[in-house]
């Protein structure tokens, strides 16, 4: 069944090309637009606003083609001496920046063969097609990844009415400041003072995938303090018949006190999710705010520990769940809140 309504949804980067498209090989494309939609009675104001152009503009291409008809629409020939570095500069540019690397001016003019133009042109040329700004790090992903979070959807739809299900993760909180870009004052550069000496405390954190509960405590990365999180979260629930934490690989997640505490407890069990694939995991959203929230400050160690325990104190479980935005995980079978709201 299609849907009544229907939106355009597209990254930034997409759009600027579109942008770039339409005012570069689609301009004739644009103006045949503008006469169409004033054939239709919009007046040129609201086109100009629609398209984002001039009215002025607007008003020239509709009267070029009340004059000349559909030929008024391409473009004229225009004075002056052709664009420095070719016609196909552009083009030569966009295949250069498609490969991975480092580019920069002066790299790109080194490899476009140090063409006959400032340093000013050659930018304006690159900012037709392209903008500076960093990569992002995206995990490898497992090649069986899918087989496995297959598995884990199967396993929650196997669970008996009531039980519940949990997202656990860790993540490491330094005394040395995260620091995170941010709108500054142009006189004055803030500076963040380093502590003499690092120190660094393991975060635990488990949140319930349908109601928001969290639960969490600050230790060290080893599987005692794991086994002290599985407890917390048990005692969270501890009428429903089956509790399920899904993680991540890591080696104390398997070690084998671990293992003999889910031999003991039963009524706990463990899922792995695949390798390489932390976005599966909601709590990592969680870690995301947390670091932002203690970015850029510089405090003692113990007002660090106070900055982690205010950050969730002051955070309902409707708005850690919504942070986590569970529902988005590939780990949950379709209509999961229906089958596990009613959770003991």
């Amino acid at each position: 069944m299609r849907p009544p309504i229907v939106f355009a949804k597209a990254p930034a980067t997409s759009i600027e090309q579109l942008h770039a498209q339409l005012r570069g090989h689609w301009r004739q494309v644009i103006r045949a637009v503008m006469v169409l939609l004033s054939l239709h009675g919009l007046p040129a104001a609201q086109i100009a606003n629609l398209l984002d152009y001039d009215v002025a503009t607007v008003r020239r291409w509709i009267d070029r083609f009340n004059r000349h008809g559909l030929a008024g629409l391409a473009d004229r020939p225009r004075p002056g001496r052709p664009h420095l570095g070719g016609e196909h500069l552009t083009g030569r540019i966009t295949k250069l920046l498609a490969r991975p690397g480092q580019w920069t001016l002066a790299r790109l003019w080194r490899y476009l063969n140090r063409p006959r133009l400032s340093r000013r042109t050659l930018y304006r040329r690159v900012r037709l097609v392209a903008v500076w700004r960093r990569p992002k790090l995206v995990a490898r992903g497992a090649p069986d990844r899918w087989r496995v979070v297959a598995a884990i959807a199967a396993r929650l739809r196997a669970l008996p009415r009531g039980a519940v299900v949990w997202g656990a993760d860790e993540t490491h909180v330094h005394l040395l400041p995260h620091l995170r870009a941010g709108w500054t004052l142009r006189a004055d550069r803030p500076a963040v003072v380093t502590p003499g000496k690092n120190r660094q405390v393991t975060v635990f954190g488990a949140v319930e995938l349908t109601t928001g509960r969290w639960v969490y405590r600050l230790g060290r990365r080893c599987a005692a303090d794991f086994l002290h999180l599985l407890d917390e979260v048990a005692a969270a629930f501890p009428a429903a018949p089956k509790i399920v934490v899904i993680c991540d690989n890591d080696s104390i997640h398997h070690a084998r006190a671990v293992v003999c505490y889910l031999q003991a407890h039963p009524r706990v069990e463990v899922l792995y999710g695949a390798r390489y694939s932390p976005h599966d995991n909601s709590v990592e959203r969680i870690w995301a705010v947390l670091k932002a929230f203690i970015a850029n400050t510089a405090v003692s160690w113990p007002g660090r520990l106070r900055q982690i325990h205010a950050f969730f104190r002051a955070r309902s479980p409707d708005q850690l769940l919504a942070t986590a935005a569970s529902w988005t995980s590939p780990w949950l079978p379709a209509g999961y809140k229906r089958n596990f709201w009613n959770a003991a």
